[in-house]
This record gives structure tokens, sequence and C-alpha cells, in this order.
């Protein structure tokens, strides 16, 4: 899915979202006083002069030389992320310096060596097919912007290394941002997010959805750390700054973003952090903590925290099709749409009039018990397959996601359904979807016409 290359960048912080659960936060189970100690909790910072040509960094920016004054004030912050987390660091913390626009162009540029141009390409087939996104549009270009306006600091759990802009002054904002990274660096410490979570660009690949549950565990952990810490640790001026920072922000290309990518770009910020305080006001830290050595394996799980470890996707497998469907196609993806997608589809999709309320997409897609999807492209004749099996919980979840989608696919495919027993079918210009409902299982399959859906149909049984 589509969605596995941003989550990858757990390090950056979107702006727009930081603050969002400020005020929602409920008091640790134990006070932390607004006086903790200060001093041994956190390790200082490494200091190193710039590199000569035999000192090579991981970077191609040098561990950078702090003032004494950020130098403390960033030590400090370290030291109160540390008290109120409940984390112990086992390793220090480079912090490195960039300008504004050195930052935004390491972060492009790192996101950007992975994401290539074709597999951009195939991430608009498999979304546009999915009614997330029109065909034609220009993903690279909207990611290079988002970054561009929207980085803010980040830690990167590849190198190591805590990024800060350098040239905006280190006030209320950038100290907010700090400590929410700092969490992030304390749960690479103690919990190694590429190895130990398996969070990383093979894995997510494999299965974004699992990444999916991971990310919102690792983004709303730092967004409750980042809470508590405002709430304790915060200056009346840091405050005072926040609050004229984000009454005065502009994100006019976040603003104009699919409907759906605003949505599952804040995702983990904000369902995570529901899903982590969750845990957090029936145990405290140590609840959270332990979630880490079992953690969160669908979206299901994040938007349903009583669901929460008991509840396990039920695995779903679809058949190989390419020899079916002859020479010249590839299967551009097989994964997990999940809980969270298929609301996304059915509440965000790029056609307005095919939208349901937000109320009703959520009901059609809990019930979620499991699924696998295919893509499959023909280059040479410009034809898309897409074919999705979804178990549901019991047979109502599964009448009740038909119901909603024959609405939804009715305004999506300006046609009204045929029915064919237990099928529903649109025959449009240009494609033929169906939805097959039996039992507790429904299949939907997009195709260039009838005779190939039917093809990928006779191989699927619910």
């Amino acid at each position: 899915m589509f969605r596995r290359y941003i989550l990858i960048f757990s390090g950056f912080l979107l702006v727009i979202s930081a603050c969002t659960v400020l005020n929602t936060a409920t008091p640790p189970p134990t006070s932390i006083p607004t006086n903790a100690p200060i001093g041994t909790l956190a390790p200082t910072l490494v200091i190193t002069p710039g590199p000569t040509s035999e000192e090579p960094t991981k970077t191609p920016y040098p561990t950078s030389a702090l003032s004494a004054q950020l130098d403390s004030e960033i030590n400090l912050i370290q030291t109160q992320v540390v008290e109120e987390r409940q984390l112990q660091p086992n390793a220090t913390v480079p912090v490195v310096l960039l300008t504004t626009s050195e930052l935004r162009t390491n972060v492009i540029n790192d996101f950007l060596a992975d994401y290539t141009d074709e597999k951009i390409s195939d991430d608009v087939l498999e979304l546009s097919i999915i009614g997330l996104l029109k065909p034609d549009f220009d993903l690279r270009t909207l990611y290079i912007d988002l970054l561009s306006e929207q980085v803010a600091g980040y830690y990167d759990n590849e190198t190591k290394e805590m990024f800060v802009v350098s040239d905006t002054g280190f006030e209320g904002p950038e100290r907010l941002t700090y400590s929410h990274e700092y969490t992030h660096a304390l749960q690479d410490q103690n919990y190694n997010i590429d190895h130990g979570l398996n969070y990383n660009d093979d894995a997510c690949e494999k299965d974004s959805e699992r990444c999916a549950a991971v990310q919102a565990l690792i983004e709303g952990d730092a967004v409750l750390s980042q809470t508590l810490w405002y709430q304790y640790y915060a200056t009346a001026q840091d405050q005072a700054q926040i609050a004229q920072y984000y009454n005065s922000l502009k994100s006019p290309v976040y603003d104009s973003a699919p409907a759906f990518l605003k949505e599952d770009f804040v995702f983990p910020y904000n369902q995570g952090a529901t899903f982590v305080q969750d845990i957090y006001s029936s145990g405290g830290w140590s609840a959270v903590n332990a979630v880490y050595h079992n953690p969160p394996v669908d979206t299901e799980q994040i938007l349903h925290p009583s669901l929460y470890p008991s509840d396990k996707p039920i695995t779903v497998t679809l058949p190989d099709l390419l020899s079916t469907l002859g020479t010249g196609w590839r299967e551009v993806d097989r994964n997990t749409m999940g809980e969270w997608y298929t609301y996304l589809i059915l509440a965000d999709g790029d056609n307005t009039s095919a939208r349901l309320s937000n109320s009703d997409a959520q009901t059609a897609a809990a019930g979620w018990g499991g699924d696998q999807y295919l893509v499959l492209h023909n280059d040479s004749a410009n034809l898309t397959v897409f074919l999705m099996k979804t178990v549901w919980d019991t047979t109502n979840d599964a009448s009740q996601f038909a119901s909603s989608f024959q609405q939804y696919a009715n305004a999506r495919f300006g046609v009204k359904l045929t029915k064919r027993g237990d099928t529903s079918v649109w025959s449009y210009s240009g494609g033929y979807s169906s939805l097959q409902l039996s039992g507790s299982t429904t299949i939907w399959i997009s195709a260039p016409d009838v005779s190939t859906a039917e093809t990928v149909a006779s191989l699927v049984q619910p």
C-alpha cells in the first residue's frame, strides 16, 4: 500500500498535528512535580568539531558544536523527557544543526532516495483504481512541496542523530518539537525501531497494515510524551510562543492535498495518540512500555483500543492471477487494506459525490476481520485489475459493508448496480466492477471489462 513510504519517516513531525491533543491527555498516575530533579537523568550531548577528510560522518553534515546556552537548553529538555516518559537513555544523541533550507533538502533527498519514479507511478495507479486519486495526479510534486512546508526537525533512527533547525531560534515550537523527537530517540534506544519493531522499508513494503499500526504506536507515544512535557515543563514563554505559532500557522500545500491523504498523514498522530492514551490511562507508562513487547498488528486495534491485543486479523490469501491473465501482466502490489483504508475509500475518495459521511463509513468499515488485495497492470495495454477479498467478523458486518459499498459505487461509477445472484455489478465507460457478498465474505473486483472480471472471479472463492 502507498502509505508504506510516508510511514518510514517516523522521525519528522508534521507540524499541523503537533498540538492537536495538548488538552486531552489525562494526568499521569503519579503527578510529575514541576521542580523535578535535573542534571543526571539524560546524557549530555556529543559536541565534536567539524570533520576532516579522515573523519567521515554518517550524514553530509558534521555533529554541530552547540553554544553553551543551546547545549544547556537541549540537555534540560532531554532530562525532562526522560523524567516524564520513564524511559532511560543508553546512548548520547548527536545534534546536527541545519538551516531550514538544509533540513528540507536533507529530508527530501532521504525520502526520494528509496521512493523512485516507478514506485510513485505504481502508487498513483493503485490509489486511482480504488478511487482515492485521479490517474494523472502528480504525487511526487505534492510530496516535495509538502515536506518543504511541514518539516520542523526530526530524529533519524538510521543515523541515530537529531536534526534541529538553526536559523529560526530555539523557542517554544522548537522546544516542543524536540520533546517529541527525543521521545523517538528513547524509543529507538530501548526497543530498536528498525529491527526490534521491524519497522523498516522492506518490512513495511511487505505488510503496510502492520507498519501503520506500529507507527501509530510510535507517534502516539511521542504525542502523549510531548503533551505531558508541555503541561509540566513548558514555561509561560514557551506556551505563549507555541500559541502564537499555531494561531498564525498556514499550510496551503497540506490544505490542498487530496482528502484521504490529509487524513492518512495525521492518522498516526491523532488516532495513535488516542490508542496510546487509552493504554496509558489504564496503567501509566509501564503499560505503554509493555505494548512495545507485543505491538499492535493492524489499524483495527488502533481504531478500537479495546480490541488490543486479543483481536488478531484473519489471514486471507489470494491466488496468483498472472498465469491466468496471460502475457504482459505484472503484479503491482499484494497487501492488506485494513480497516483504516477501507474507511478512507468510502469517506474520502476523489469523487466527492461518492463520499459517505464519516459515521456511515466508520460503521461500514467496522467489523473488518482481515483481507488481502491484489493490483495487476498490463503496461503495454494500460489495463489494470484490482481484487480485494475481505472476511468480516460477522455476516451482519459483511452485509453492512456491502450495503454501504453499493451506495458508494452507484455514485462513484455513475450507474446503478445490477444484481446477479449474490453479486452487485457496475458496468460503465472504461471499466467494470463487482462486489460479491457471501456469508461473512465480500469480494471486490475492478477490471477493464466483464470478461476479465469474470475470469478473475472464477479463481476466487468466498
